[in-house]
């Protein structure tokens, strides 16, 4: 997931709201293309390209019990997206936490000229 094709894939996986509630069912645990698609007005078919996009985006996966071929969640790949936004989002922090000094630093300087 460290590449950028990879990274792509994930997060145009992730813009649709479909594919964002279906990855939030998951993280409850697996769950059928039909149990996937209860919530939602539209097609199995739909559901299960929607899946596709999931899997090629290498967010979830597909097991098979007996007849049963459920889609699992890749926790590690949802990590190693978080990892990405958080090593920004760290970085931003800290660029806001030195503009918070340095002005807190200004108001100090301000008040002793008063």
């Amino acid at each position: 997931m460290q590449d950028d094709g990879a990274l792509d894939r994930a997060f145009a996986a992730l813009a649709d709201p479909v594919r964002r509630a279906m990855i939030a069912r998951l993280s409850r645990g697996p769950a059928t293309v039909n149990e996937l698609a209860e919530p939602f007005a539209i097609s199995l078919q739909a559901v299960s390209k929607h899946i596709s996009v999931l899997e090629a985006a290498g967010l979830v996966w597909r097991s098979r019990e007996a007849q049963r071929r459920p889609v699992h969640l890749d926790a590690a790949a949802l990590e190693r997206l978080t990892s990405w936004i958080d090593r920004y989002r760290l970085e931003a922090e800290a660029q806001f936490r030195r503009l918070d000094a340095l002005l807190k630093q200004k108001d100090s300087t301000k008040e002793k000229e008063s």
